[in-house]
């Protein structure tokens, strides 16, 4: 409790009074308010409110910003117990319905930080939202014509939960700028579209909760609306460890190249974060852009196929030694090949050392030739690896950096990629980590590149002939693993 600053308290306070203002009216005797129905909602959305661990319960509080303070995560009704609520506001008077939500809030569990205030806070904004849904909805009288003329209080049912969802959204801002310091500018941006479409889905299955209940069959009918929800919990939990299963096989493949190559740490998180970045700026479908991530995170995946003396040798590489390290391309596609939800990453992790005039390497593809996700990794692979402190050298400026880009925007580089990596920095702009690789790290000498360019063709996304092997042939920027053209800053391996 005392994490929260003094303007928090004072801010939950008024919600408070306000709630209990909006709320009193109901235990008043002239108020006829039907106890039994409120008591019946309140501990059905208390028992949907131990439900919370549902994956689908916690989509709507991604929705909010993150932070310590009770936003608009904690706010939130679980998806099991928002149509509850909305049912209440359907069937019962202001007063009444701002009761339901009060045992559920109150019990509910919540995050360690303040759980008091957050759990006064949880009650006392829904129960003030509750209340104004219940104003919108019975201002014309739709509460009597729940049953038989249904279809007519379809409106009236989705201005109530668009109230609903509103206040929710406008005690949330309040309460980010008040716990957390959010500027007022910003701490509603986007509260109220987030959540506006699921609070519809919501308010159609409160509205059927509600004709149920004053039907025939009586309150157990209301009941069966909550069984799609179960069903479309238990897809939703299946998806979620689904994506939980492919976000630890990423995550320990990276944590192995780490501490295989300690000269290139944190680097691979960020080429996928630049990768991200263009991908946005190009107008790339949503649907592309975790593999585009992927494939980022993912790309220099191949160095656990290469000999770590190789990697963290003190000294010029040798020819041989550099061809081997070529191979690293080859490696990563073998490794990731079988891992079916990578999709067009695998091409990317293939070919990002390839060049746009044919000079890269494994395939010395050209041009559009090269899977347009590796043209969009090769940007963001050069552009960190100048931009990151190594234990050899400070990195480079991102302006300079900028400039470098450029200048092999056509020879080696996508000019497009380029072009939307530019417009992005300028958008957004960019934090590099100071330093990347271990302070107690040897120095690493840039690599010398030896013997003539060889190349050979083939089609993108194909895997190597087995026995054979990549051969330098790249002259490349930071980050592409050859001998970098005058002006730039040393390779990288």
């Amino acid at each position: 409790m005392r994490q929260l600053p003094m303007g928090a308290y004072a801010y939950i306070g008024c919600a408070v009074l306000a709630a209990a203002g909006c709320a009193a009216p109901a235990v008043l005797p002239a108020a006829g308010t039907p106890w039994l129905t409120v008591a019946l909602l309140a501990v059905l959305y208390a028992g949907c409110e131990r439900v919370r661990d549902c994956p689908l319960s916690r989509a709507l509080a991604r929705g909010s910003r993150p932070g310590g303070a009770p936003g608009h995560g904690d706010g939130m009704p679980s998806r099991w117990g928002c149509p509850v609520l909305l049912a209440g506001v359907f069937l019962l008077p202001p007063a009444a319905a701002a009761l339901v939500a009060l045992p559920g809030a109150l019990l509910a569990g919540t995050a360690e930080r303040s759980p008091a205030a957050r759990r006064v806070w949880h009650a006392a904004e829904l129960a003030l939202a509750a209340w104004a849904a219940a104003q919108v909805f019975g201002a014309g009288g739709s509460r009597a014509v729940l049953t038989p003329e249904f279809p007519y209080a379809l409106l009236p049912a989705a201005a109530a939960t668009t109230a609903f969802c509103a206040v929710l959204a406008v005690l949330d801002g309040g309460v980010l700028v008040a716990a957390e310091r959010h500027p007022p500018r910003t701490a509603w941006r986007g509260l109220l579209l987030r959540s506006l479409a699921p609070h519809l889905v919501h308010g159609l299955a409160g509205l059927m909760m509600a004709v149920l209940w004053r039907s025939s069959y009586g309150p157990a009918a209301a009941l069966l609306v909550l069984l799609p929800m179960y069903i479309s919990c238990w897809v939703f939990a299946q998806y979620h460890r689904e994506r939980a299963a492919h976000q630890a096989t990423i995550r320990a493949l990276v944590q192995a190249v780490d501490l295989k190559d300690r000269y290139t740490r944190g680097h691979s998180e960020r080429v996928g974060r630049a990768s991200v970045m263009i991908a946005r700026e190009l107008g790339m479908a949503e649907d592309r852009l975790e593999v585009l991530r992927f494939a980022g995170i993912l790309h220099d995946v191949g160095k656990l196929g290469v000999p770590t003396r190789l990697l963290q040798k003190d000294g010029p590489l040798t020819s041989e030694e550099r061809r081997v390290i070529e191979l690293h391309p080859e490696y990563g596609h073998e490794i990731v090949r079988g891992i079916g939800f990578l999709g067009e990453a695998r091409a990317a992790i293939l070919h990002h050392h390839e060049r746009m005039d044919g000079k890269g390497y494994p395939y010395g593809l050209r041009g559009r030739e090269i899977p347009e996700f590796a043209r969009v990794v090769a940007v963001a692979d050069a552009f960190d690896a100048m931009t990151s402190t190594r234990s050899y050298r400070r990195a480079r400026p991102v302006a300079a950096a900028v400039a470098e880009l450029r200048r092999s925007a056509g020879a080696q580089l996508d000019p497009r990629m380029v072009r939307a990596l530019v417009a992005a920095l300028a958008r957004h702009g960019w934090q590099p980590e100071v330093v990347t690789a271990g302070a107690d790290g040897p120095a690493l000498p840039p690599p010398r590149r030896t013997g003539a360019p060889l190349r050979r063709r083939h089609t993108p996304g194909a895997v190597p002939p087995a026995g054979t092997s990549a051969v330098p042939g790249n002259a490349a920027l930071p980050g592409a693993g050859a001998t970098p053209h005058p002006g730039a800053a040393k390779g990288e391996r």
